[in-house]
């Protein structure tokens, strides 16, 4: 005989279960809407005005593509969130979950900063992919800003830089007495002032006008498209290459340690990837556009470019003084190490491959004399 009917118990049970499922179905559904809400706030030291900020930009697109809606990083360009030179801090506080940076800027913390950024006359841009891949940098970029609760992605590189756009013409480094250069750099800075010139810091949003009012001599800050973006052709009449002071630069995003593990280990090693990829693509579309531009300075500025025997000076000047600086901060001179130990090993092979090599063996700094610094 058929049942037409439930009993009393089993309409509760029914009840029950109904509950239990729409509960569940809940739970689901809120941890998945709470999963497509994680959203980051994220800024950089770069205005819209000037091109560096491609660089960042560009790792953002990534990165929220291959998240897939786990995470949401909403960018910011360079002083609309904070001041440039307050970004570390606003990450290392917690008050942005990620900023975009120039290590650099950041050596008055830590001298280490410094080398994690750029080198004078050391290494190439191939040579900061390199060592960063595959000869232990990242895990250095990570213990440096680990000890102020961050994580640092490097994600962009640029070869070396421009050089001095001045309104006198720096064609020996006799040239360089007596010039109030705008210089970014701890070491670059010293190196100057051995070779005469004078450092003078500030940011890139304040070149143009202080090139302009005679505030200072010249200035460098970037590659030659960067350097186009700033307008510097308008205000200087010469452009003296090459860029010895930095010979590449890195760039990445500063991530507060909290803020990161919070995300799941899949969305971590996804912004890993981003920044990857992002470290390759930002090479070629440098280049590309840094080509591009050198071509445009042609037209409006005199180039002139230190000869041989001058950069060999130099070279040598600026060893001594990356030596000087390794050994003024433990922290300094285990960076410095590991990039010396990955040229001194590489320097087979590239050695080997010439002419079809990736850059030079340069004559660097005395190995043995910053490794004794490092092990202090």
């Amino acid at each position: 005989m058929t049942k037409l009917a439930l009993t009393e118990e089993e309409k509760l049970m029914h009840t029950k279960t109904l509950k239990t499922g729409v509960f569940t179905l809940a739970l689901i559904g809120a941890g998945v809407a709470a999963q497509a809400e994680t959203s980051w706030q994220m800024t950089t030291t770069w205005p819209n005005s000037l091109e560096l900020i491609e660089m960042d930009k560009h790792f953002v697109e990534l990165a929220n593509k291959l998240t897939g809606g786990d995470l949401k990083i909403e960018f910011f360009e360079g002083g609309s969130l904070v001041p440039a030179g307050e970004v570390f801090g606003a990450v290392e506080s917690g008050t942005i979950q990620a900023g975009g940076d120039w290590p650099g800027y950041w050596a008055g913390r830590d001298a280490a900063f410094s080398p994690l950024a750029t080198t004078a006359s050391l290494f190439n841009a191939v040579d900061y992919v390199n060592w960063i891949q595959e000869w232990g940098g990242k895990e250095l970029y990570n213990e440096v800003y680990g000890k102020f609760g961050m994580v640092y992605l490097p994600y962009a590189v640029t070869n070396n830089e421009s050089g001095f756009h001045t309104k006198e013409p720096i064609r020996t480094i006799a040239d360089l007495q007596g010039k109030r250069l705008r210089l970014s750099g701890l070491e670059q800075g010293r190196l100057l002032n051995q070779l005469g010139g004078s450092q003078v810091s500030m940011a890139g949003g304040e070149i143009y006008q202080s090139l302009e009012r005679g505030v200072i001599d010249g200035a460098e800050f970037s590659t030659p498209n960067v350097d186009w973006s700033g307008g510097f052709q308008q205000v200087t009449q010469y452009w003296a290459t090459p860029g010895w002071h930095q010979s590449a630069s890195i760039f990445g995003v500063m991530i507060n340690k909290q803020a990161w593990d919070a995300l799941s280990p899949e969305t971590q090693e996804k912004l890993e990837i981003a920044a990857e990829a992002n470290l390759l693509w930002s090479l070629a579309f440098t280049e590309r556009r840094a080509n591009d531009a050198y071509k445009q300075f042609k037209d409006v500025n005199e180039i002139t470019r230190m000869d041989d025997e001058a950069l060999a000076k130099i070279q040598t000047m600026a060893n001594a003084v990356i030596e000087e600086v390794a050994c003024e901060n433990p922290s300094s001179a285990k960076v410095y190490l590991s990039q010396l130990e990955y040229l001194q090993d590489y320097s087979n092979w590239r050695s080997a491959s010439a002419p079809f090599n990736l850059g030079r063996n340069p004559n660097g700094p005395d190995i043995e004399k910053i490794r004794a610094c490092a092990t202090q």
